[in-house]
C-alpha cells in the first residue's frame, strides 16, 4: 500500500547536478495543456509537405510567426 508522501521526491539532472523538481500546480498543467494545443492545432493546418519545416518550433507564437513568415 502506497500512502501519499512515500513515493521518492521526482529529481532532474541539469549540468551534472541532481536536483529536486517543484511540484507543478493546475494552473501550470492547464497553460501547458492549451500551449500544447495551440501548437497542435497550427501543425494540423499545414499540409504535410511544410510540417517538417515548422515542427522545430517549440512553442505556439514562435511557430505562429514562422508561418506568417513563410506564407
Amino acid at each position: 500500500v502506497i500512502i501519499n508522501g512515500d513515493s521518492p521526491i521526482p529529481t532532474r539532472v541539469i549540468e551534472g547536478v541532481v536536483q529536486p523538481v517543484a511540484p507543478t500546480t493546475a494552473e501550470q498543467r492547464l497553460v501547458m495543456k492549451n500551449e500544447l494545443k495551440a501548437q497542435g492545432t497550427l501543425l494540423m493546418a499545414l499540409p504535410d509537405k511544410h510540417q517538417l519545416k515548422f515542427n522545430i518550433h517549440k512553442d505556439a507564437k514562435s511557430l505562429m510567426e514562422a508561418i506568417e513568415k513563410q506564407f
